[in-house]
């Protein structure tokens, strides 16, 4: 997790201090598996996360990181009508158990320190989902058109 602004009024950052936020934060190693933020935000606007996820899918198309795999959270608020949840028809849905949702719960409220009524502890989804990419040429092309759907 890095330092980045993430409070409420956010302005945005410059797109190479995003990525070197990012190229910081990860080792220079191959990894399985690499799961990132939704350009979308997985909400409607949330620049940090928004720039965050661009970063990541530009610099594996770039070659500077490297993965099998990238996924990015696929959640939705209907325009903010109702709380983000996961979309049911991504590439990847799970429910989570109890157990492994008590433990999310917990770095939410616990770790991270966020109040049970705050917007984040309600917002816990009880099931994830992702976009699934094993191509950096698809999560490019995906993320040039708009990254909403695959």
């Amino acid at each position: 997790m890095g330092d980045l602004d993430d409070g409420p009024h956010q302005k945005p950052l410059d797109k190479k201090e995003v990525e070197r936020a990012v190229l910081d934060l990860l080792p220079p190693k191959f990894f399985d598996l690499i799961i990132s933020h939704n350009p979308t935000g997985e909400y409607t606007r949330h620049i940090r996360h928004e720039e965050v996820s661009k970063a990541v899918i530009e610099l594996w198309h770039a070659g500077k990181i490297s993965t099998n795999e990238l996924w990015t959270f696929a959640y939705e608020d209907g325009n903010k009508e109702y709380y983000p949840r996961p979309v049911e028809n991504a590439p990847v849905y799970r429910t989570l158990t109890k157990r492994i949702f008590r433990r999310k719960y917990n770095i939410i409220t616990e770790t991270y320190g966020f109040e049970k009524s705050s917007f984040e502890a309600k917002t816990t989804p009880r099931a994830e989902s992702f976009w699934q990419f094993t191509d950096p040429d698809d999560a490019e092309k995906w993320l040039s058109d708009g990254g909403v759907s695959v």
